[in-house]
């Protein structure tokens, strides 16, 4: 009988000093967890797109609440409004920043740029990029297969069957960065909104000189420089064959628009340019 107790004593005894051995190992190595990481996870969107630069809405709230200056932090999904109620809670100042929506810069549908051969592989931009250039004279184009649209967890993104081009929905895209990533030849771009969602870019990336890349489309960019000329805010560059629009220059005045033989500058959502009638000179 008194091995039985001894037993249990033992036992009790044991367990008592792990359990205080525990629980002084628990405190030593505790690690202790700001509240309001959990405050600012629950004001964020819980989409975990990516789109902040961080893995998921739980590791930016941390990084917003331990970063001392959030103004360069940005959850692109929740916007302006979302970051200035963070910053109030937070005590901290968020830089309101102008929102933006991806834009697709290649305009060669299958009506300008013809098919040259055809492709057998798996349905994939990455899979193809990495065989060969493409289906059509242009090897800096869009290679249709929707890698861009699967990647979009907001369905801001589909492939066009007339034209297989990707086309955007500004209502739905939060410019979080999905289709950039995805696009093996990198035609998505981000850019600001603009005014009443107006905006002006080039919708090409051909690098070829002006006869190779209009003989492979006829929407393409020759680098003629007539858009430079014309532009009075010096919001366009010519490098390597191609024009490109700065968006933080660019004041939307469409003088550059008329002037490309191409038309591969594109202007979006801007209404109907005035006509002005001329009245008959007298003899």
């Amino acid at each position: 009988m008194n091995i039985i107790v001894s037993t249990i004593v033992i036992l009790s005894s044991l367990g008592v000093l792990s359990a205080v051995i525990l629980y002084l190992v628990a405190q030593k190595f505790q690690v202790y967890e700001d509240p309001r990481i959990d405050e600012v996870n629950e004001q964020l969107p819980g989409a975990n797109c990516g789109g902040c630069g961080f893995a998921g809405c739980r590791a930016f709230a941390e990084a917003l609440v331990k970063s001392d200056d959030i103004s360069a932090l940005l959850c692109p999904v929740g916007g302006s409004n979302t970051m200035t109620q963070i910053a109030e809670r937070l005590g901290k100042t968020a830089t309101a920043k102008e929102p933006l929506t991806a834009v697709v810069r290649c305009s060669g549908s299958c009506e300008v740029r013809p098919g040259i051969n055809s492709f057998d592989g798996p349905p994939s931009c990455a899979v193809m990029s990495v065989t060969y250039a493409g289906t059509t004279g242009c090897s800096f184009g869009c290679l249709g297969q929707g890698d861009c649209a699967v990647s979009c967890g907001f369905d801001a993104i589909h492939i066009n069957p007339a034209t297989m081009l990707p086309e955007v929905d500004d209502e739905k895209c939060t410019a979080c960065g999905a289709c950039v990533k995805a696009c093996p030849k990198f035609i998505i771009e981000l850019r600001k909104k603009g005014p009443k969602n107006r905006r002006i870019y080039v919708s090409c990336i051909n690098q070829d000189k002006g006869g190779i890349a209009r003989k492979s489309c006829a929407a393409a960019c020759i680098g003629c420089s007539k858009c430079l000329k014309a532009c009075p805010f010096e919001a366009i560059t010519i490098n390597n064959n191609l024009a490109y629009i700065d968006n933080t220059k660019c004041r939307l005045c469409r003088k550059c628009t008329p002037e490309c033989p191409t038309s591969a500058i594109r202007e979006l959502n801007f209404p109907p340019k005035k006509t002005i009638d001329k009245e008959p000179v007298a003899g």
